[in-house]
């Protein structure tokens, strides 16, 4: 297969419109698209495929929600996933409930598509990572992709999906390239990715922190600790087999989540490995999340409370029995 190098959010936008050629019940709307009559996404599939939504996200989703139960494919523009907040019982107790609810025979394929982890000085209310209050909701699919090509290939998955579909891009990932594959191109879902193979330690990432964790890895084989890296793309479903067999190889686990440590995909990996891989353990688990705080304003404040390659380089160093903890990574102290 062809590939060239694009960005992220081209490869999004590149599944979306093919899909849309592809499959006529395929819509696109939100807040902020087909503004003019000059919109390319107007231009090329029309008024009625592509559409802007009243400033309302409870309406957005629902749109989106009413679309998918009368045999649409809708694509849902949320761009910012703490405007889904605002939305929560169409998102949870709405869209992923009612095919089960049905005895499968109503579908709701839609995708709602949202951007966070903004930490670029954007404070506290458009910077969380906040997908771990969607991963045990029954029936909603949840997406993180953190390359050019996983954004495009799980993005096409996703639409043709007949479940709810959290599909959740990274901010600061959007103008990052990559190679893309040409034409279709599709991920299956619940399929993990070996970024880079090691022997030593596996080191489990989503999202921005994959390439925090690859970096850290570069910095760590030039000491001759070879470190695994694996990135679950899907947290719903999860692919606990690959990351499973990746710490049976290596013995050792280290979690990194930008997400709040009470509320991150890592400690729910956690709980799983300590269930089904106690026994591959050689050193205990660890974490390396943001810490339990609001995202300040702060550039230095922010640094301090997100993962970074540091931390996550101190961390592999502790599950190898050398360092010591310190704030950055461990549980924090009662007042």
């Amino acid at each position: 297969m062809m590939s060239r190098v694009i960005p992220y959010v081209a490869a999004i936008d590149e599944a979306i419109q093919q899909e849309m050629r592809r499959d006529e019940t395929v819509l696109y709307f939100g807040q902020n698209l087909a503004t003019a009559k000059d919109d390319p996404w107007l231009t090329a599939f029309g008024p009625d495929r592509v559409r802007v939504t009243p400033i309302s996200e409870t309406a957005e989703i629902g749109i989106g929600v009413g679309a998918a139960l009368a045999g649409y494919r809708p694509v849902v523009e949320l761009y910012m996933a703490e405007f889904m907040l605002v939305g929560m019982d169409q998102v949870v107790n709405e869209a992923p409930r009612f095919r089960y609810m049905s005895g499968g025979k109503v579908k709701v394929p839609m995708v709602l598509k949202a951007g966070y982890g903004f930490t670029a000085g954007w404070a506290g209310q458009h910077t969380g990572s906040i997908y771990g209050m969607f991963a045990g909701v029954p029936g909603l699919k949840l997406v993180l992709p953190s390359t050019p090509a996983d954004a495009k290939g799980l993005m096409a998955t996703a639409i043709r999906d007949d479940n709810p579909v959290l599909y959740m891009l990274h901010y600061l990932l959007l103008l990052e390239h990559g190679e893309v594959p040409e034409g279709e191109y599709l991920i299956p879902f619940g399929q993990a990715d070996i970024k880079r193979e090691g022997s030593d330690v596996t080191v489990v990432a989503t999202g921005w922190t994959v390439h925090r964790a690859l970096a850290a890895a570069d910095r760590l084989a030039a000491d001759g600790i070879s470190a695994e890296v694996v990135d679950p793309r899907t947290i719903e479903p999860l692919d606990m087999q690959t990351i499973l067999a990746s710490v049976a190889k290596t013995g050792r686990l280290v979690l990194v989540d930008q997400a709040t440590r009470h509320a991150s995909v890592s400690a729910v990996i956690a709980a799983e490995v300590a269930e089904h891989g106690f026994a591959s353990l050689r050193a205990p688990i660890r974490q390396v999340t943001a810490l339990d705080a609001t995202i300040p304003y702060s550039q230095p404040m922010e640094e301090y409370i997100l993962p970074n390659e540091d931390k996550i380089v101190e961390a592999v160093r502790q599950v190898l029995g050398a360092g010591v903890p310190r704030q950055g990574g461990a549980l924090p102290t009662p007042a």
